[in-house]
């Protein structure tokens, strides 16, 4: 059918929202104009239709129209919102143009159009565009930027939503990138997690005057949020694509987390002498056992300790002897229930003086299944940020 004589509305075929399929063209349109504003059938001003064969001569806009009106009428959501602009302002227009449909007309075109839902097996999104949006994080990023440049296809439907989708340091970085004011609008259409996630990765100064600035957000109009969200997301679009997810200070950070502890200060020493600076960031990236009491908390120990077996935490607890290592190991008896602490004191009583190479193992067993348990969601660390605020409190 023709594109001027065709609506296209996205159809949910699950229930009773709407996005997926076109809906307009269920019928071809016939060639009386029937309800569409300006036909020969003269259904926009004369009334209703005085026969029900006439629904045939309908135009694929005007069934669309009805459609849509039915489902309002019913209370049906209807994500009308993702269609282009140009198809929702057809159907607004064509809608303002119709008047009366008679029952038998109705019944016509709800039935056509359930006949065409029937018929339905499978469908697909819109165009590369749709597709590349359905198979974002199926294929790989490489992949998926690639057929997106090559096609000269850009991000579409809200900026807000894929804003939103960012993880909280990234915001954070767009953040002191834009004005303050534009930082509060930011601010304020993120959820109130996310927001409250960017302002921890945010500088306090910085925090402080977004924060404020969200109070002269009260006049802003739908069009310029709608133009921040569009010049937002055409910078994270923009962005090259990066060979590696983490930063090179976590990236080390893991690897010497893992490593022995004589080669970790040994390399932190020389990272201090020839770039202090990128030495602290790979600090903050260790994990080491004398973090845990500072990092965890108490009421995730149990999740940490039923992954564990008990001689391997026996061999960890003798192996600490440095007093930051012993509190750790307070922090898991006193977090634990107190028969298993017990067991465990007495074994490690008995245990007596263990090797390095053991008990760093030991260490090493510890912290990986805690990292699989953050790694899986299971238990959240406090963040390095938090525990600088406490320790200056």
């Amino acid at each position: 059918m023709p594109q001027d004589d065709m609506l296209a509305l996205p159809m949910d075929l699950g229930g009773g929202g709407m996005g997926g399929m076109d809906m307009g063209d269920f019928a071809a349109p016939a060639p009386v104009g029937g309800l569409d504003a300006g036909g020969p059938g003269g259904g926009i001003g004369g009334g209703a239709l005085a026969n029900p064969a006439a629904a045939s001569g309908l135009s694929g806009k005007a069934k669309a129209a009805i459609i849509v009106r039915l489902l309002l009428n019913e209370g049906a959501e209807i994500p009308l919102e993702e269609l282009p602009d140009d198809l929702q302002m057809e159907l607004t227009q064509q809608m303002g143009r119709m008047r009366i449909i008679d029952r038998d007309t109705l019944n016509s075109v709800a039935g056509e159009f359930a006949d065409l839902l029937d018929n339905v097996g499978l469908h697909f999104p819109n165009g590369l565009a749709g597709a590349l949006s359905a198979m974002e994080g199926k294929i790989s990023r490489h992949t998926h930027t690639r057929l997106r440049r090559e096609a000269g296809v850009r991000q579409f439907g809200d900026p807000w939503e894929r804003l939103k989708r960012l993880p909280p340091e990234d915001l954070a970085e767009l953040a002191q990138a834009e004005s303050t004011e534009v930082a509060a609008v930011l601010l304020s259409k993120l959820d109130t997690a996310k927001a409250a996630q960017m302002l921890i990765h945010l500088p306090g100064p910085v925090a402080r005057r977004i924060t404020y600035a969200v109070s002269q957000t009260a006049n802003v109009t739908p069009d310029t949020v709608d133009r921040i969200g569009l010049s937002l997301a055409a910078q994270v679009e923009a962005r090259p694509d990066l060979a590696f997810d983490q930063t090179p200070g976590q990236r080390l950070g893991a690897v010497l987390t893992e490593a022995a502890a004589a080669k970790r200060d040994e390399v932190l020493t020389a990272l201090d002498e020839e770039d202090q600076e990128f030495a602290v960031t790979v600090r903050k990236a260790i994990f080491t056992y004398a973090l845990i009491a500072e990092r965890m908390q108490p009421l995730d120990v149990p999740k940490l300790i039923r992954v564990l077996s008990q001689p391997d935490l026996v061999t960890a607890i003798a192996f600490a002897t440095d007093e930051e290592d012993v509190a750790t190991s307070e922090f898991l008896l006193k977090n634990m229930s107190s028969r298993m602490a017990d067991n465990i004191r007495e074994e490690v009583a008995e245990r007596g003086k263990v090797k390095r190479s053991d008990g760093e193992a030991a260490f090493s067993l510890i912290i990986s299944a805690m990292r699989d348990l953050v790694a899986t969601g299971e238990i959240e660390l406090k963040s390095v940020e938090e525990d600088e605020e406490e320790d200056g409190g």
